[in-house]
């Protein structure tokens, strides 16, 4: 069974995040969607269960099976280890974010050899939507139901607009 580990900050979860999920849960048997801890990202504006509780909702929207979702504070590799994951998924938008998941991969690696990291690139007309993109524009009061699944929008904005 081949078992993959997705983590995203997912603060909030966005569309081109449902995206790769999505198109992951169809090529293996299983994924693990985990809402992670990004230690270059302190401070999430939602807690782990909103993060968590978020990511199921597209999962539901799409009716998947085969997707497991999760929160996670530790280092990802060892989750993926403790679940049996043989791949860690990373997403790519732009060159930057292949930097970055390039010195990831390598660190990954060196704690854990026999789990490869794969990338995936994100679909063009996602390659601008980013989290922070999102929670700014629901902080400026701006509509966010193109970016977020549309059930999510309100709370979403909701939460951004207490923070401000």
């Amino acid at each position: 069974m081949k078992k993959i580990v997705y983590p995203i900050s997912a603060n909030p979860p966005t569309w081109g995040h449902a995206d790769i999920m999505m198109r992951a849960a169809s090529s293996f048997d299983h994924v693990y969607w985990v809402a992670a801890i990004n230690p270059n990202k302190p401070n999430p504006a939602f807690t782990n269960q909103e993060r968590a509780e978020m990511m199921q909702a597209y999962v539901d929207y799409f009716k998947l099976k085969n997707v497991t979702v999760e929160a996670h504070e530790g280092t990802i590799i060892r989750y993926a280890k403790a679940n049996g994951a043989q791949f860690l998924l990373r997403g790519l938008r732009n060159t930057s974010d292949f930097q970055l998941e390039l010195e990831m991969a390598a660190g990954n690696r060196g704690i854990q050899k026999d789990i490869e990291t794969i990338c995936m690139f994100t679909k063009p007309h996602f390659a601008t939507i980013s989290s922070s993109l999102v929670r700014e524009l629901a902080i400026l009061g701006e509509r966010i139901d193109q970016y977020v699944l549309r059930s999510l929008a309100d709370d979403i904005t909701k939460k951004m607009q207490k923070i401000k």
